[in-house]
């Protein structure tokens, strides 16, 4: 399964629903409402109208499943979703989708000992305690295997 597919299942069903409902009141109201009132789309070729019809209401689609993908990818990075997706949705001309893109928080990992999601930079699981990665042995505090002292207390680190 390509990377593009899985990112889609993060959109959840609600926002899928919500975008085809919208794309159908958009194609009733253009083709109801819109298109038979103005007398500017008389004089416009059939195909146009019909991908002019067609098309306007694509852009709410993509709208409503941008809002819904910051809203489950918020979710499944342990982030605030709910503010998230608030402010994608009400800060106008595309600044929230730029701003989440650019803050968001990096993928949750599973704990190696008892699954539990873990957030990205944690050295020990919440959970079960279990080591996530290297430690210093004094304030144990997260370190990178290359280092040869803690950046928190100094203490030397011992290699492995």
């Amino acid at each position: 399964m390509s990377r593009f597919r899985e990112e889609l299942k993060v959109i959840p069903r609600g926002a899928w629903i919500t975008a085809i409902l919208l794309y159908l009141v958009g194609l009733a109201c253009s083709w109801f409402v819109f298109f038979p009132r103005d007398e500017k789309f008389e004089q416009w070729p059939a195909p146009a109208v019909v991908i002019f019809g067609g098309v306007v209401p694509l852009f709410l689609v993509a709208y409503v499943l941008l809002v819904g993908y910051v809203n489950g990818d918020a979710r499944r990075r342990g982030m605030r979703y709910v503010m998230w997706t608030l402010l994608a949705f009400f800060i106008p001309n595309a600044i929230g989708f730029i701003l989440y893109f650019i803050l968001r928080d990096p993928l949750q990992q599973g704990c190696p000992h008892c699954g539990t999601s873990v957030s990205h930079g944690f050295a020990f699981c919440p959970k079960c305690g279990g080591a996530l990665a290297p430690a210093c042995p004094q304030c144990r505090v997260a370190v990178q295997p290359e280092w040869s002292h803690c950046t928190k207390c100094g203490a030397g680190l011992q290699a492995p």
